[in-house]
């Protein structure tokens, strides 16, 4: 989807304003040429800083911080959820002594 794409489907965007967290690297569509590609993922970023700017009145300064740690929270889950499913195919006795051990 392009930059008009995103626009539409967020409503209450102006692309300046968009192109202006892309320069931050807040958003970081794929480069398709002269245009930018914005997938499903540009998209939820998008929302979210948009989300994070006007509900949540983060600043410009600190918008990078909170946007890492949300990345690293969003890194943890998936790897917990790896773990997870790695663990659900193991035989039931492995799995009692992992849950044991955890406590």
């Amino acid at each position: 989807m392009h930059i008009e794409g995103v626009i539409a489907l967020l409503g209450d965007l102006e692309a300046p304003e968009l192109l202006s967290w892309v320069e931050r690297g807040w958003v970081r569509p794929d480069a398709a040429g002269a245009l930018w590609e914005f997938r499903e993922i540009d998209v939820a970023r998008a929302r979210l800083v948009r989300d994070l700017r006007r509900d949540m009145e983060v600043s410009d300064d600190a918008m990078p911080v909170v946007l890492s740690l949300l990345d690293q929270v969003y890194d943890l889950r998936r790897a917990l959820r790896r773990l997870t499913d790695a663990l659900d195919r193991q035989p039931a006795e492995l799995r009692a002594a992992v849950l044991k051990a955890m406590g």
